[in-house]
């Protein structure tokens, strides 16, 4: 249901001049669990999700790691992101440096990627 209004999206920045200098971003929800502490189904995956990035900066056609066959757990742990990751390729991405980048939380001065996170190198053009 996503596939055909984002590959519309892109094929209108793209014929507009405009998929190289704007970044799009989508991800799916964390997928659900069957199992879990309520037992009623409604808990989250934390350890297999997907998100895709286009435009501004990122390399086309690139795939960076799968999850098992069922969407369940990371198929190969030496590719294995974190979502700290995902934050600071993206914060890259938009011309930040995660490591610089602050905002102001109750009072002090907090990072997006907190004190973790790496660019993905790959992913960038």
């Amino acid at each position: 249901m996503i596939d055909k209004p984002i590959a519309g999206l892109l094929a209108d920045l793209e014929s507009r001049g405009l998929l190289e200098s704007t970044l799009v971003v989508w991800t799916s929800e964390f997928g659900r669990t069957s199992y879990g502490q309520s037992g009623n189904g409604r808990d989250h995956n934390p350890w297999g999700y997907t998100q895709w990035v286009a435009g501004g900066g990122v390399k086309a056609g690139y795939t960076h790691g799968a999850t098992d066959e069922i969407g369940l757990q990371v198929a190969n742990k030496d590719q294995a992101v974190d979502t700290y990751d995902l934050h600071a390729t993206v914060l890259q991405l938009l011309g930040l440096d995660h490591l610089k980048t602050t905002f102001l939380n109750n009072g002090r001065s907090e990072r997006p990627t907190v004190v973790y996170g790496k660019v993905i190198k790959e992913l960038l053009a």
